[in-house]
């Protein structure tokens, strides 16, 4: 039985050692979306990460049937931005996309019309890696 002891002190000193090594923040995936609001009823904002995921969603009043939109990747590997748009019905006017490994690192257009109101904005990152940008604007 003495035998046991030290191969379960060793195997407890393994174990401790992996957990807080895998618990470590210093290599933690991260992803951030962070959101600018204009004077004129703009909105845009900023997207980073080191291949992190994150989802973020908000409201934006557009007093238009339509809304201009722009995104770009200014660097990045790897990874997907997408930019969900849903008019004030909950009908989704804009779903596209970018991949960070892919051209276009880019797009830009007007929405498809919609019901104008309170619009629901959604930026979607997924194991993105690198930095970049999108607006959204009233349409004509």
């Amino acid at each position: 039985m003495k035998t046991l002891k030290p191969t379960i002190t060793i195997l407890t000193i393994l174990y401790t050692a992996f957990f807080f090594y895998s618990c470590s923040t210093d290599d933690d995936l991260i992803a951030n979306v962070s959101l600018t609001e204009g004077i004129d009823g703009d909105i845009g904002g900023d997207f980073t990460g080191n291949g992190g995921n994150t989802s973020e969603t908000f409201n934006w009043q557009n007093n238009l049937s339509t809304a201009d939109y722009n995104a770009d990747i200014t660097s990045a590997t790897i990874g997907l931005f997408q930019m969900i748009v849903k008019d004030a019905e909950g009908n989704t006017v804009l779903n596209r996309s970018l991949n960070g490994s892919i051209e276009p690192d880019s797009f830009s257009g007007t929405t498809s019309a919609g019901e104008a109101g309170m619009w629901t904005v959604t930026i979607n990152v997924s194991n993105f890696n690198g930095d970049g940008s999108f607006t959204l604007s009233e349409g004509n």
